[in-house]
C-alpha cells in the first residue's frame, strides 16, 4: 500500500514538473520544471523485479539528464549576458539550448544513452520515458528552432532508429530504436505546426501504451517469447503483431494517419527531399517488423501444451482486445466519423 502511494505521489510531481515547464514564461522557470520532472522520475525508475539493472539505468539517466540540464543552464546564463552585454550572437544561444533539449529527449546523434537506459527499466517506466518525458523538451524546442541542426537530427534519427532495430533480440531495445525513429517524424511535425505535432504525439503515445500493456501483461521481454508464448491463443499473437505494424506506420492502421499528415505537411511546404528521405528510410523499420511477423506465423517452432493464459486477469485480456481493435481500425473509424459529422 505504501509502495503504491509513494509511486502515485512521485507520478503527480512528475506531471507537475512538466506542466511548470510548459507554462513557464522564462527559461529559468522552464529549467526548474525540468529539474522537478527529473528528480521525481528517478524513484519511479527503481523496480524490485529489475533491481541491479534498474539501479544502473537510473544512474545513467540521472547523469545524462544532469549534463543536459547543466548545458541548458549554461545557455540561459549566456542568453542573460547577451541581453546585458551583447557579447554573443543569439544563434549560438539557440544552438546550445537546442542541443541540450535534444540530449534530454534522446534524439540522434545524442541518443547513445537511450537504448541502454530503456533496457534496464520495467515496461511501465519505459513507457513514461518514451512518451511523457519527451513532452516538455520537445515543446521547448519549438522556441529555439534552427533549421540546419534540426534537419541533421531528423535524418540521423530516422537512419539510426531504422538500422538500430536490426539484429535486436530485446523488445525493449526494439521499442527504444522505434522511439528514436518516431522522434524524427515528431520533429518534422513540430517544425511546421504544433497542432500537428500534438496529434502525432497523442497517437504515438496510444500505440506505445497498447503495445507495452500487452508486453507487461504477458511478461514479454525478448523476441523468441513472441514466437512460442501464445500457445492456444493465436488471436492475441495476431493482435500483437498488428499493433507492431501499426506502430511502424503501415496503412490502413492508425499509426499511418499521423505519418500521412506529416507527409502532406512536408509536401505543402515544398520539403520533398525530406519527405522522401523520411518515408524511404522508415520503410526499413516496416521491413523488420514484417519479417518478424512472418517468422512468427510461418515458421515451425516449439509450443508448450499447457495454457498459461488462465493466470491472467480477464479484464486485462479484454483491454488488450480493445486497444488492439482501436489501433487496427482507428484510421477507418476516423474516416467514418469525418464523413458522418
Amino acid at each position: 500500500m505504501f509502495k503504491n502511494s509513494y509511486k502515485i505521489m512521485f507520478l503527480l510531481i512528475l506531471m507537475i514538473g512538466t506542466l511548470i515547464t510548459i507554462s513557464a514564461n522564462t527559461w529559468i522557470g522552464a529549467w526548474m520544471g525540468l529539474e522537478i520532472n527529473l528528480l521525481s522520475f528517478i524513484p519511479l525508475m527503481k523496480d524490485s523485479n529489475f533491481n541491479l539493472m534498474s539501479t544502473e539505468a537510473s544512474l545513467k539517466y540521472f547523469l545524462i539528464q544532469a549534463l543536459a540540464s547543466a548545458i541548458l543552464l549554461f545557455s540561459i546564463i549566456l542568453y542573460l549576458l547577451n541581453n546585458n552585454l551583447m557579447i554573443i550572437e543569439n544563434k549560438i544561444f539557440k544552438m546550445i539550448t537546442l542541443s541540450a533539449l535534444l540530449l534530454k529527449s534522446g534524439t540522434a546523434p545524442f541518443h547513445f544513452w537511450f537504448p541502454n537506459v530503456m533496457e534496464g527499466l520495467s515496461w511501465i517506466s519505459g513507457l513514461i520515458l518514451m512518451t511523457w518525458q519527451k513532452l516538455a523538451p520537445m515543446l521547448l524546442m519549438s522556441y529555439v528552432m534552427i533549421k540546419s541542426l534540426l534537419l541533421m537530427c531528423i535524418i540521423l534519427s530516422t537512419i539510426i532508429g531504422s538500422l538500430g532495430g536490426f539484429n535486436q533480440t530485446s523488445l525493449k531495445k526494439l521499442m527504444a530504436f522505434s522511439s528514436i525513429n518516431h522522434i524524427s517524424w515528431m520533429l518534422s511535425a513540430l517544425y511546421f505546426s504544433e497542432n500537428l505535432w500534438m496529434i502525432y504525439f497523442l497517437i504515438y503515445s496510444f500505440l506505445n501504451f497498447s503495445l507495452i500493456f500487452m508486453f507487461n501483461t504477458f511478461n514479454l521481454f525478448y523476441m523468441n517469447q513472441l514466437f512460442s508464448s501464445f500457445m492456444n491463443f493465436k488471436a492475441l499473437k495476431f493482435l500483437l503483431f498488428m499493433n507492431l505494424l501499426s506502430l511502424g506506420g503501415l496503412p490502413p492502421f492508425l499509426g499511418f494517419l499521423p505519418k500521412w499528415m506529416v507527409i502532406q505537411s512536408l509536401t505543402m511546404n515544398s520539403q520533398l527531399l525530406l519527405m522522401v528521405s523520411l518515408t524511404m528510410i522508415t520503410l526499413i523499420t516496416l521491413f523488420f517488423y514484417i519479417r518478424l511477423t512472418y517468422s512468427a506465423f510461418m515458421l515451425n517452432y516449439f509450443e508448450n501444451q499447457w495454457n498459461l493464459f488462465m493466470q491472467f486477469n480477464s479484464m486485462n485480456m479484454n483491454l488488450c482486445f480493445l486497444f488492439s481493435f482501436i489501433s487496427m481500425s482507428g484510421m477507418i473509424l476516423l474516416w467514418m466519423m469525418y464523413y458522418i459529422f
